[in-house]
């Protein structure tokens, strides 16, 4: 199929399926007349990619345009609308039409149902970092294309170092393949954890921490944090993502809510298969300590605004909520 869709938020993976396109399709030594890349932010790149997917291929191999971070699945013209249904269903069999996008096509929209006729669709969504079943799959995946073998609990220390970001991920692991390349011996746990630096830098692990009240764990956390230049403000927009969520269900449990499918409604959770996770998380701890921490999350978050010492408050306001 001349035409290709990848989307979603793993732009990594979506990088590595792009490179493998187009080995398959380009002729190494026609690659500079055979491959063009468009930004698909601009209407007038859009028009210019599907008119070059229209030219017929110079020399060997086939074809590929690629239109990066297109928008028409967002919003699109009608004057646009046109030239699609114009050239869409005529593209030539050797010639490859490659749209990407991060966000998830607005299936209402008529240009969005075209494309989705005419092309081969592929998703590039993260794993969601609670799947940890799905993350270690993950881990394996990618250790078996790197070719390098890891103990399960390697790969179980590599889902909490890492989480969903492939990217760190595929990067750890070709640091790991030297080392088991050069003495052949399988990755155990121990060699994880000194050759992953990046093991304890989780705004998740931090909430976690701060929920459980483990105060030194917290403080360490944000020091790591903050030296890996996490920006404070994100960081504190994860925390009270987190709080909020289980605050809802906590409340929802306590109430008499056993209905994961209405947990997750009140929670703005899409998927309700995620709850069963997160009543885990919260089992030990009451609705009353996670509803106190928001508001001294909102203190923090107006201190960083005001352009307090992010270390210093966001220490102190750590030491608060593991106290409560």
């Amino acid at each position: 199929m001349p035409i290709h869709l990848y989307w979603g938020e793993d732009d990594f993976a979506i990088a590595q399926s792009i490179t493998k396109l187009q080995a398959e399709l380009l002729d190494p030594d026609w690659l500079q007349f055979n491959y063009h890349q468009f930004s698909g932010e601009l209407t007038e790149n859009t028009i210019s990619a599907l008119n070059e997917s229209m030219t017929p291929v110079f020399g060997m191999g086939q074809k590929l345009v690629l239109l990066a971070n297109t928008t028409i699945m967002q919003q699109c013209s009608k004057d646009l609308l046109i030239e699609l249904e114009r050239t869409l269903p005529v593209i030539p069999e050797n010639c490859y039409l490659l749209l990407t996008t991060t966000k998830k096509p607005d299936g209402r929209l008529k240009s969005t149902k075209l494309v989705q006729k005419y092309a081969e669709v592929t998703e590039f969504s993260l794993i969601p970092y609670w799947d940890t079943k799905k993350l270690s799959q993950k881990v394996k995946q990618l250790a078996t294309e790197i070719d390098v073998k890891l103990t399960a609990s390697a790969i179980e220390l590599l889902v909490e170092s890492v989480g969903n970001n492939t990217r760190l991920l595929w990067n750890e692991l070709e640091k790991l393949s030297v080392h088991y390349h050069s003495s052949n011996s399988i990755i155990d746990r121990d060699l994880v954890a000194t050759l992953v630096t990046c093991n304890t830098q989780n705004s998740l692990q931090l909430a976690a921490a701060i929920r459980d009240g483990k105060t030194d764990l917290a403080l360490n956390l944000i020091n790591d944090l903050l030296n890996h230049n996490e920006p404070p403000l994100r960081i504190v927009a994860s925390l009270v993502k987190q709080f909020r969520t289980w605050a809802i269900i906590k409340s929802a449990m306590e109430g008499g809510e056993r209905d994961h499918s209405a947990i997750a409604k009140a929670a703005e959770i899409l998927n309700p298969y995620r709850v069963k996770y997160l009543i885990q998380e919260i089992k030990s701890v009451n609705s009353q300590k996670l509803i106190s921490i928001l508001p001294l999350l909102l203190e923090l978050e107006y201190g960083l605004k005001r352009g307090v010492d992010s270390l210093t408050i966001m220490q102190t306001q750590a030491i608060k909520m593991c106290s409560l």
